[in-house]
This record gives structure tokens, sequence and C-alpha cells, in this order.
């Protein structure tokens, strides 16, 4: 390689670094969000739900818990906003199938609040898409005295 192609090469490289990053910097662009999810041994819907966070940027760890509701328990969720697992996202909790969409803008709101549940597991939220079935389902907002709200309807 003579010294001009090395120079090429070299500008090249260093170009497609700085424009990647300012690209970044433009879209606001931040490190993934890690997301820690706990389920039931083996539960397929879990993993369908973690495919659908993986695309927005979430980094994802999985571990199985044969004792999820005593770690409910732990955690402060009321039993009746159980779902199908439950994750841990910065100092929140994620209970069932919410919304990719929904954790991120309750991540951009800085609530006070314990986290999202999604109570159940309704047919077409993320991960338990069957065809075109659906129910329809709150995702709430709640806190650490029991209290909820209405965070979005599907």
């Amino acid at each position: 390689m003579t010294d001009v192609s090395r120079r090429k090469v070299l500008f090249m490289s260093t170009s497609v670094i700085a424009v990647f990053g300012l690209a970044q910097i433009a879209t606001g662009a931040k490190p993934p969000i890690n997301i820690a999810v706990y389920r039931n041994p083996g539960c397929d819907c879990c993993e369908a739900w973690t495919e659908r966070l993986k695309t927005v940027g979430f980094n994802v760890t999985m571990t199985d818990d044969p004792a999820l509701d005593q770690f409910r328990a732990k955690l402060g969720i009321p039993a009746d906003l159980y779902g199908c697992h439950t994750a841990i996202i910065e100092s929140y909790v994620i209970e069932g199938h919410v919304p990719p969409a929904d954790i991120l803008r309750f991540l951009g709101e800085n609530r006070q609040a314990t986290g999202l549940s999604v109570p159940g597991m309704p047919i077409g939220s993320p991960g338990m898409e069957t065809g075109t079935a659906s129910d329809k389902y709150d995702v709430l907002v709640f806190k650490s005295d029991g209290s909820r709200d209405v965070f979005a309807s599907y």
C-alpha cells in the first residue's frame, strides 16, 4: 500500500467514525438501556416480549425464577398487577407485557412511581400477538402506596 492509499484509508476511516458520532449527537441517540427480565422457567411469550424490546435498543438479560411471585412481593408489586414476567430498569419495575414505547415514554418522564404494569396476559399485547385477535388492555402506572393510574390504553 502506498502512502497516498494509507492516507485515503485513514481519512475515510476517520470520516466514517466522525459521521457516525455526529449522527448519534444529531439524533439524540443514547447508549442501550439495560433491562433485567425475570420469568417463570420456559415461558415463550417472555422471549417474544424481549425481542420487541431489543428492536428499539434495549439491552436485555433474562433470568428464570421459579419463585417469581416471592420476588414480585419483595419489589412491592400488588398481586392484582402481576403480569407474565417482571423486569427491572433503572429504579423502576416493569410488570407484564408493557409496550416498549410506553417504557421509553415513562423513563423520559422521570415519574415518582414504582413502575408500569399490564396485568395478566392480554392477547395482542407485545409478545402475545396471535393473528388479528386483540384484547383491550391498560398500561397502569403504580406507586409504592398501591395507588395507580392509567398510563396508556389499547
